[in-house]
């Protein structure tokens, strides 16, 4: 499929994503407080949007991904909370 197409068939979805994506991120630069893990994650993930070249889902991923080999000792939480912590 060519880029014509695929820009027909996506383009859509993908801006009504992107409108989604700035009102979050109006809510929380409206808020207070200072930026927590997830966001700072967040953030870097964003930045991988503007680089040129292929596989940005791979360095989105990664980016919010815990890059330790070890298997944790026990769970930190009840639940996964979509970013790396760092710990």
């Amino acid at each position: 499929m060519d880029r014509s197409r695929i820009t027909d068939l996506y383009f859509a979805e993908a801006r009504s994503k992107l409108i989604d994506l700035a009102a979050f991120l109006d809510r929380i630069e409206r808020s207070e407080g200072a930026d927590d893990f997830r966001m700072k994650a967040f953030r870097a993930a964003l930045q991988e949007l503007g680089t040129p070249g292929p596989d940005k889902a791979k360095k989105i991923l990664l980016a919010l991904s815990d890059p330790t080999e070890e298997p944790a000792a026990q769970a930190g939480t009840k639940s996964a909370s979509g970013a790396w912590a760092g710990r």
